[in-house]
């Protein structure tokens, strides 16, 4: 085979990447809220063999709501709920999950919630902390060059009955630690089992 054809070969593969990537990417796009016009085809029609006025299978597990492995109280009808904790690449653990505020008012007392640390960070849940009992160890908010914690940032407040989804990264505690306490500020302390 000669260079020439080893080229177009090459270039071929990378168009039908790119081809599978932009259709998996205009499948993902939708929006729910979109007037009815606007939606392809094949969003509305049923998958081949579902029951008719039943979701296709795709739609039912995206809008799944993930389990909630540990939920705290916290000021004003605000509820956090974890819904993960898990070990990533490279020594990081995530913590992720929602603030739902169950109160009739919007909640605007979030200032706590950044913790004791001005930094570049701003509003957030930066003051959250995890607490390793059979290791006697405390894990701070990952924080980059900059001093901007690695955690969901912008948190001003909450609407009443609306969520807010959020997530925090410390240094992961060794393999042998199932479980840790998380805190954040004006919420009660969680036990929360670890993945990953």
């Amino acid at each position: 085979m000669s260079m020439r054809h080893a080229v177009k070969v090459r270039g071929g593969g990378a168009v039908a990447v790119v081809a599978v990537l932009a259709l998996t990417l205009a499948g993902c796009g939708g929006d729910k809220d979109e007037p009815t016009g606007t939606q392809s085809s094949s969003a509305s029609k049923p998958a081949a063999g579902a029951p008719q006025g039943s979701a296709p299978a795709a739609d039912q597990s995206a809008s799944a709501p993930a389990a909630v492995i540990a939920t705290a109280t916290g000021e004003e009808g605000v509820i956090l709920e974890v819904t993960e904790a898990k070990r990533d690449g490279g020594g990081f653990l995530t913590v992720s999950g929602q603030l739902k505020n169950t109160g009739a008012k919007d909640f605007t007392h979030t200032t706590a919630w950044r913790g004791n640390e001005l930094t570049g960070s701003g509003e957030s849940v930066a003051g959250a902390t995890l607490v390793d009992k059979a290791g006697k160890k405390r894990y701070y908010v990952l924080r980059d060059t900059e001093g901007r914690c690695l955690c969901t940032t912008g948190v001003n407040s909450i609407g009443a009955g609306k969520s807010l989804p959020f997530f925090v990264q410390f240094p992961a505690p060794p393999a042998s630690t199932a479980e840790v306490e998380f805190s954040l500020p004006t919420f009660a302390t969680a036990t929360v089992k670890l993945s990953g």
